[in-house]
């Protein structure tokens, strides 16, 4: 996204040129540049991380309740071949979080159940939800703590599907695990359909400063514009009426 923007800049550059429009030529061309090495050496992604991410840089305290629910947010799925599908690699951490907090809730409380919300968006054949669960079984969660909501194909799905469960189980304590960059936008949306979960990040991602454009810092500008797009969209939707209503909050709340 960010390197398309950046060739975007420079070919309407080029075109201001021909017209004889060397002054916005210029300055086209000079805000490539500038976006290029802000967001290739490290100062752009560092500072939108930082807004981003940062509010949930600090773990959140676990006073567990009587009846608890650890929302996993899924992050995509891998093929291996043969093997089948695995979690991806953005969502080692926010599954290593999960058997954490599990682990934690189950020695002091006697209802800890971990909900998993993800769908088949990429088309490998399975839910994320499924697989995840495979893997968090085999560290430790219980079948019997264990739910999968499979349809969701977006993060406004998952907010969406994952109410009614929470509603069902009568959770009091609500945790949201995702990554520190998709939480702010996943309260937005969990808030919208009435829930107030206790945010935790699975992972926390820093920028490169470099002296040469760095490609990972490439790919965190891009993942973090497209945080603050859906944060935008959903403003936008809300304001043209596009959203399903909002729902009343009290229910599935962080506390």
């Amino acid at each position: 996204m960010t390197l398309t923007v950046v060739i975007l800049l420079l070919l309407l550059s080029v075109a201001l040129r021909a017209i004889q429009w060397r002054g916005f030529s210029r300055t086209l061309s000079v805000l490539a540049i500038v976006l290029f090495f802000a967001a290739g050496c490290g100062p752009l992604p560092a500072w939108l991380l930082s807004e981003l991410q940062g509010p949930y840089a600090k773990r959140p305290s676990n006073d567990w309740a009587a009846h608890n629910a650890i929302v996993l947010l899924g992050a995509g799925t891998v093929r291996i071949g043969a093997d089948g599908l695995d979690p991806s690699f953005f969502s080692q951490g926010r599954i290593l979080r999960t058997v954490e907090l599990y682990r934690d809730c189950s020695k002091v409380a006697r209802d800890c159940k971990v909900l998993v919300s993800g769908g088949d968006p990429e088309r490998h054949g399975a839910a994320e939800a499924d697989v995840y669960g495979e893997m968090l079984k085999k560290l430790g969660v219980e079948a019997k703590d264990l739910q999968l909501e499979s349809r969701s194909m977006s993060t406004w799905q998952n907010a969406q599907f994952s109410r009614p469960l929470l509603l069902n189980d009568g959770a009091q304590r609500v945790l949201l695990v995702s990554s520190g960059i998709h939480l702010r936008r996943s309260l937005l949306y969990f808030a919208h359909f009435g829930m107030t979960p206790t945010p935790v990040r699975g992972d926390y991602v820093e920028a490169l400063w470099t002296i040469y454009p760095s490609g990972w810092n490439f790919t965190l500008t891009d993942a973090v514009l497209h945080e603050y797009i859906g944060i935008a969209r959903y403003h936008v939707y809300n304001a043209l009426g596009w959203n399903a209503p909002r729902v009343t909050a009290g229910a599935a709340s962080g506390s």
